[in-house]
């Protein structure tokens, strides 16, 4: 097969070398927006008078003819013309005739791929801040259920306090509103045409960018043809975006794999989200969150790829720019499949609220409630805090909890203890005490629901 770019060569591709250069094996996903991109392109060629109105006709004719058989799966992409763009030129030609070779007058397929990339990334980015906002509205409304569901807050994995179930949901509802901000900003640094680049330096050609960004729903025109087909900031971006989805995904993750476990016992997993054991017969396996746990480092991978594939390159466009797409496609891959999975898992959850509030009253969660209720009798908070240490190291030698203790005990430690103590200390209390901003009392958590649906348009 004659190469179209092949009239400086004297000799043949080597087989190795078609198999090795060609990107057709992945980035024929890209067939839609290359064909989208090329309608564009011939329309402006017509409009400026580069090319005559039925020739831009035909050559349109023509495209929509071959994405309907490539959606049909009546098109079978060729490794020996290298990629997406020149399978795609190739089968227009032999469809309509030498008109076929006029499309790429004015352009390169370096503007060009610059251009199909971006189409692609906008497109996903929306998919994806959708499934994330699916999450959010799974997450609150799995926390309006929880208002008043207590549970024990940690530090270094240790009890450290009283919250509740709302609270603990609401921290990612905030996590995954930061990862669609950071979509929505990347999406806009996305959506710049960098067609009419060309390979590096534009265009002799009387050519109208603007003309083409408003047909393809573009914002603006990249200022600089150097910029505009070497630049992948935009992709790179992307995938840092991915990433700290995962790394939200994944923490919320491990927190499931814990509270599923008999340790636990927080929550138990629907059996559609579970898997078993070959061998033993009783296990029920947290696989979906161990897996999406795992994934997490696939595109972590995915970023430092594009980041060292970048570092290293002169200006303008170099070959090793090809690799972009395969880490992009598996991070924008992985991330969609990760949160169509998590989603329904999360909202399929079985709560265990009675387990919960068993391990809040456990640990000494209350103890900062009851140093705060020495400092409000008047104590300095250090000496609060002493006091309240040694009460706890009495209650560990003796197998107590501090809602156990006697008044008289309380005060040969804590002279300032009043009868007021054990409500002070209650668990559900020391909850509903906490009404600060972005507090754990349940009106609280009730108002950052609130804020959150407001943020989601709903």
């Amino acid at each position: 097969m004659a190469k179209l770019w092949g009239g400086r060569f004297q000799k043949a591709t080597d087989h190795l070398v078609d198999d090795f250069h060609s990107s057709i094996s992945f980035d024929q996903r890209l067939y839609r927006y290359d064909i989208r991109g090329s309608m564009a392109h011939a329309r402006m060629l017509a409009k400026q008078g580069i090319i005559a109105p039925e020739e831009a006709q035909a050559i349109i004719k023509g495209l929509e003819e071959i994405l309907a058989d490539i959606e049909a799966g009546r098109v079978e992409f060729s490794v020996a013309a290298e990629d997406i763009h020149m399978n795609i030129e190739q089968l227009l030609t032999e469809r309509i005739g030498p008109v076929g070779k006029k499309l790429h007058t004015a352009r390169s397929r370096n503007d060009q791929v610059a251009l199909d990339v971006r189409m692609y990334l906008k497109d996903e980015i929306d998919a994806i801040i959708a499934l994330l906002r699916q999450l959010q509205e799974t997450l609150l409304d799995l926390a309006e259920k929880h208002l008043d569901t207590v549970m024990p807050g940690y530090t270094h994995l240790q009890r450290a306090q009283p919250i509740t179930l709302a609270h603990h949901l609401m921290a990612y509802v905030q996590m995954f509103g930061r990862d669609v901000d950071r979509l929505q900003d990347c999406r806009r640094r996305t959506d710049v045409l960098p067609l009419g680049a060309g390979a590096l330096a534009g265009t002799t050609f009387p050519i109208d960018p603007a003309c083409v960004a408003e047909q393809l729903g573009f914002a603006a025109v990249a200022e600089n043809s150097l910029d505009a087909v070497s630049d992948r900031d935009f992709a790179v971006e992307f995938t840092a975006a991915a990433a700290l989805i995962m790394v939200h995904l994944s923490r919320f993750c491990e927190e499931i794999i814990l509270w599923s476990s008999a340790e636990f016992a927080f929550v138990e997993l629907d059996d559609a989200y579970s898997t078993g054991s070959s061998m033993m017969p009783q296990k029920k396996n947290p696989d979906v969150a161990e897996l999406t746990r795992g994934k997490a480092g696939r595109v972590f991978g995915d970023l430092m790829t594009l980041l060292t594939m970048l570092k290293g390159l002169p200006l303008a466009y170099n070959k090793d720019m090809q690799e972009d797409k395969e880490a992009l496609f598996d991070a924008v891959d992985t991330v969609k499949k990760c949160l169509r999975v998590f989603t329904p898992m999360v909202a399929s959850l079985k709560v265990r609220p009675e387990n919960m509030a068993g391990a809040a009253r456990g640990g000494f969660t209350n103890a900062t409630d009851l140093a705060d209720y020495l400092v409000k009798k008047g104590v300095p908070f250090r000496e609060a805090h002493e006091q309240v240490g040694k009460l706890v190291y009495y209650c560990l030698s003796r197998g107590k909890s501090l809602e156990e203790l006697s008044l008289e005990e309380f005060r040969h430690f804590a002279p300032r203890v009043e009868e007021d103590v054990y409500r002070a200390i209650d668990i559900r209390q020391c909850v509903a005490a906490r009404r600060v901003l972005g507090g754990p009392a349940p009106e609280s958590v009730r108002e950052a629901i609130f804020r959150a649906r407001e943020r989601l348009g709903r």
